[in-house]
């Protein structure tokens, strides 16, 4: 039997015991940086299989080192995020969340599942390869700074380095069965924006006794657009979206302040860069005019995600060799943010996506609603192609 039809054969076995896995995850989520419970549990199942996890790495992320024959000749990483979303879920299954207010809305229950089925492939190979894998298991992927950037500072990356890293992700817009690559850039980086419009507040009858901040607010929310209208290069994807505004008056008051809060995201740092300076120049400059004040604060969040082209192609064609050809397709740029981008700006990198979606099955929403949900025939490929591309980057 060929080493991809032991791997094959390996992640059936094991898939009963995967998906088990995703549905203790799922029926316990935990917030960002809140995942103790979930790293307990991760520890324990890794300790089942041998494998000695190091626990507590920037808080509640851990890893874990899986060597095959002459370890130190190339060592390689595999993440997986354990986070949840601050979600009730509508979903009526019998893992639903029993964390109210808190649901497995983005797939990392199952992004976690399969990286553990991962493990259970690679111990029961350890003779067939040389080097070692190391898994990550990573917090706060939903939340800034990004549980990737803490478990870099802390070393995730280190003792022993791996010379390049994969990492999946569920898509519910690629049917189940099929897996998606692109090389280069993929996804933007993504800050918070706030403002604080300030003014004068007054009785909505007598305007000129006020200095309106919601007027103000209106004047800066549709200027700021320029930013990106007559700014940003066409060439360059940039997007700014405010979607809350909280004006506290009512029919007849002006109220005193308004409170705003965006995301903007970019696939270019030096113009990131800029484009913060020209929001905050602008946005006060406008409310100064009009007599108010405004207060900017931007909290830089991820930066763009760029996969390594030569790492991402050789991914692509043990993909295909995996899958058939058929069930490999391209993606396409996404301006949607992930923290796996600080490891693609620390060593090579391939984020690709896994198929969850199945229309005869009713699994059609998106991610971060709160009837999210995949086909879990995908954990068989999450686990075993992500074994695959692993063995396959060691044998180079």
């Amino acid at each position: 039997m060929s080493l991809k039809e032991k791997v094959k054969e390996l992640a059936k076995q094991n898939v009963q015991d995967v998906i088990s896995i995703r549905r203790h995850l799922h029926a316990n989520p935990e917030l960002s940086y809140q995942e103790f419970n979930t790293a307990k549990y991760v520890a324990a199942q890794l300790k089942e299989m041998g494998i000695t996890p190091k626990e507590g790495i920037a808080g509640t992320g851990l890893a874990a080192v899986i060597e095959g024959k002459n370890p130190s000749k190339k060592v390689i990483a595999l993440r997986a995020d354990m986070d949840a979303l601050p979600i009730k879920e509508a979903n009526d299954i019998d893992y639903k969340s029993q964390n109210e207010g808190v649901m497995h809305a983005c797939g990392h229950d199952a992004h976690t599942a399969s990286l553990l089925g991962v493990a259970k492939i690679l111990t029961q190979l350890k003779d067939e390869f040389e080097g070692s894998v190391k898994l990550i298991f990573q917090p706060g992927e939903e939340k800034n700074p990004g549980g990737a950037s803490l478990m870099i500072k802390d070393g995730v990356l280190k003792d022993p380095a791996p010379v390049n890293i994969h990492g999946q992700h569920v898509m519910p817009l690629i049917p189940v069965g099929k897996v998606g690559f692109r090389e280069g850039m993929y996804m933007a980086s993504c800050d918070e924006i706030y403002l604080k419009v300030i003014g004068k507040g007054g009785h909505g009858a007598v305007p000129e006794l006020a200095v309106d901040p919601v007027l103000i607010t209106s004047h800066i929310i549709v200027a700021l657009q320029q930013v990106i209208s007559r700014n940003a290069s066409p060439k360059t994807p940039t997007v700014l979206t405010f979607g809350k505004v909280i004006a506290d008056g009512a029919t007849n008051i002006i109220p005193n302040e308004v409170n705003v809060e965006g995301t903007f995201r970019a696939m270019d740092e030096t113009w990131r860069a800029d484009a913060h300076e020209k929001i905050i120049k602008m946005a006060s400059g406008i409310a100064e005019s009009m007599g108010g004040s405004c207060e900017v604060e931007i909290s830089k969040g991820y930066p763009y995600l760029e996969n390594d082209p030569e790492l991402t192609k050789k991914s692509r064609t043990a993909a295909e060799e995996y899958l058939g050809e058929e069930n490999v397709v391209d993606l396409d740029l996404w301006m949607g943010a992930e923290d796996f981008s600080f490891y693609t700006h620390e060593i090579p990198a391939c984020f690709y996506r896994l198929g969850t979606r199945n229309e005869a099955k009713g699994i059609t929403s998106y991610v971060h609603t709160p009837t999210f949900n995949i086909d879990e025939d995908a954990l068989e490929i999450g686990a075993g192609l992500m074994a695959w591309l692993a063995l396959k980057e060691l044998a180079e």
